[in-house]
């Protein structure tokens, strides 16, 4: 079911790094609603999309709001799914069209081994897909340990809009997204398959902060951090401070069979208030689980803080609890708050978000963390 997004240059230039978004049907006729956009537009290969990027990203903590709509997520190949979300966003179209519009562009990149079709498999060899999405009203839906189907995040969508229910799970959830029609396929790719049987020849398994800058070719240029696992996490809130946000991963690379990471569960990887704000995480979901990290760092905003410093309180929770084995993981926290400000901070030196709004469509920011040098 997916669709290829691609990049179309037209008398104007656009700006730098971003993606125009294609109409499939030639008639030149404006699409009438989401589910016209996301079937008739082609979604280009993220990689296609990624701004050339400089040495380094921005170190910043936050960013003042005010500037209107806004939308932010994880990791550096958040900077082309960013473009894609605001592609809806910019125009004055919902929040919860665009974070689901944004989430499908790592889902479909063959280069991504974090997130969609090209995941990583668990130790089984199976390639088993979560997110999560949820709008600033309360309605939500997620899938978790979901196979056969390249899109995830629309699946959740499903969820959320024709069941009463918040999460399906395994072959539930894949019988579900086959009746509302969509279509089953083989997500392993070659180039997975090859990684795994690698990994088979040892079988040993410790995640490593900060993988998913490091499997992306066009970001090794980046300072700070060792690799990771999973998940872009992305929020957005338009003019009328009205937020969503959405989440999508294929969890940790070898992992048991059947786990569950944080980013399906509403509340740790993924929470949004329209009264307050919006929160994701990225890292070891198993430590942003126990604390319930989303929901705290948005009820730490509603007390008052910056989103920065909820960020920044939630990872000091975490590294509270667990003081030794936080030395040897990472999670991140981003925050969106109502009037558009945001922030992050992180356990390890090597977290980044991308920024977009109406002034810059490709800023990559550099997130504060807890222990500037890493420890494993």
């Amino acid at each position: 079911m997916s669709r290829l997004y691609a990049a179309k240059k037209t008398g104007r230039e656009p700006t730098t790094g971003c993606v125009t978004l294609l109409h499939g049907s030639g008639t030149g006729k404006a699409m009438t609603n989401r589910r016209d956009f996301l079937n008739t537009t082609l979604l280009a290969s993220s990689a296609m999309a990624l701004p050339r990027l400089s040495r380094g990203a921005e170190l910043a903590g936050s960013l003042r709001g005010g500037v209107g709509a806004r939308v932010v997520s994880t990791w550096d190949f958040g900077v082309p799914a960013n473009q894609a979300a605001w592609a809806l966003l910019g125009k004055g179209g919902k929040p919860l069209d665009a974070v689901e519009a944004g989430a499908m562009i790592p889902e479909a990149d063959l280069h991504n081994h974090s997130v969609g079709r090209a995941g990583y498999p668990d130790r089984d060899g199976r390639v088993t897909l979560d997110a999560s999405i949820m709008d600033g009203d309360g309605r939500c839906g997620a899938v978790a340990a979901l196979e056969n189907i390249a899109h995830p995040i629309q699946v959740a969508r499903r969820v959320m809009e024709h069941t009463p229910h918040v999460l399906l799970v395994g072959d539930g959830a894949l019988e579900f997204a086959l009746q509302q029609g969509f279509t089953s396929e083989r997500l392993l790719t070659p180039e997975s398959e090859k990684a795994w049987h690698e990994w088979l020849k040892q079988s040993q398994y410790k995640p490593v902060p900060s993988h998913e800058n490091h499997d992306n070719p066009a970001s090794r240029s980046l300072p700070g951090g060792q690799r990771d696992h999973d998940t872009i996490g992305m929020l957005a809130v338009d003019a009328r401070g009205h937020l969503a946000g959405a989440c999508t991963t294929s969890g940790m690379a070898w992992k048991l069979h059947g786990r569950v990471g944080d980013s399906p569960i509403i509340g740790a990887g993924l929470y949004v208030d329209n009264d307050i704000g919006a929160a994701t995480s990225t890292g070891v979901g198993e430590e942003v689980i126990r604390n319930a990290g989303s929901f705290l760092v948005v009820e730490l905003m509603r007390q008052g803080r910056s989103p920065q410093h909820a960020c920044e309180e939630a990872v000091r929770r975490i590294v509270k609890k667990r003081p030794d084995a936080a030395k040897e993981l990472q999670v991140g926290f981003l925050a969106l708050r109502r009037d558009g400000e945001c922030g992050a901070y992180a356990i390890q030196k090597g977290f980044t978000y991308a920024v977009c709004d109406a002034q810059r469509q490709d800023r990559l920011m550099a997130a504060p963390s807890l222990y500037q040098t890493t420890y494993s």
